[in-house]
């Protein structure tokens, strides 16, 4: 009788099939976690325009992945409100309205004005240091690229969301942040797809930095008012884009 280990590939082949395995895994994942950051970023900048089907066949040539990176990168934007499945006929992209909008932007007050109370009950001086330093470097990036016409900074898009995500970032809650993170990004799209309009004639650096006053002085009754009206000022500009 052959013993029973005959029947077994040698420790070291099953311990390379088991690494391979791995490595495929993780290169699905790294695949499946690009093509979900491309693809958002399409979304949000309105190159993915609201309410367009999206086929699988034609996103995996887009994106040269295969399908499963794909539909998993589409099942994420799906819970992110950025994708809509639509019954037996695939996905498509979410679309936006004035409605909408006005739902992101109660939404996102209701839970910004917590979470920015929050966190200048609980804030400390390394937490004032990091608003700072997060409005001055914000206010040293120009928002458009071009002094001749709006070209959307890439630059000021992520100084910009640095600023606001420190302001609330010792709320103590993690559920609040990535509530608070995934209403930025919606709200990103709205800007991105109202345009230059958002912003005529304001001075939105000041705007910040009233904010930043009202955090380090404490006054959360008033840091918070003004936040909400900065806000509401750019979602004016955003609704009258929407309604054209």
């Amino acid at each position: 009788m052959q013993d029973d280990a005959s029947n077994h590939n040698p420790p070291e082949l099953e311990d390379k099939s088991v690494l391979a395995s791995i490595c495929a895994s993780n290169n699905t994942t790294s695949m499946t976690s690009r093509v979900y950051a491309q693809m958002k970023q399409d979304i949000i900048s309105g190159r993915l325009e609201p309410n367009i089907k999206l086929k699988i066949e034609s996103l995996r040539k887009e994106y040269n992945v295969g399908t499963s990176p794909i539909r998993e990168a589409l099942s994420l934007l799906t819970s992110d409100y950025f994708v809509e499945r639509i019954d037996q006929r695939g996905f498509r992209v979410s679309n936006v309205s004035s409605d909408g909008f006005d739902e992101l932007l109660r939404t996102r007050c209701w839970l910004e004005e917590r979470a920015l109370s929050e966190s200048i009950a609980r804030g400390n001086g390394q937490w004032e240091e990091k608003v700072v330093i997060a409005n001055y470097r914000l206010s040293r990036i120009p928002r458009s690229e071009s002094k001749n016409h709006f070209v959307a900074n890439e630059q000021w898009e992520i100084a910009h969301k640095k600023f606001h995500m420190t302001l609330i970032s010792e709320c103590g809650s993690p559920f609040l942040l990535k509530f608070c993170d995934q209403l930025y990004e919606q709200n990103i799209r709205y800007r991105q797809l109202a345009g230059s309009s958002a912003y005529p004639q304001r001075d939105v650096a000041e705007e910040h930095s009233s904010i930043c006053d009202a955090v380090l002085s404490r006054n959360k009754d008033l840091a918070a008012r003004l936040l909400i009206d900065h806000y509401n000022k750019t979602s004016y500009f955003v609704k009258s884009e929407l309604v054209k």
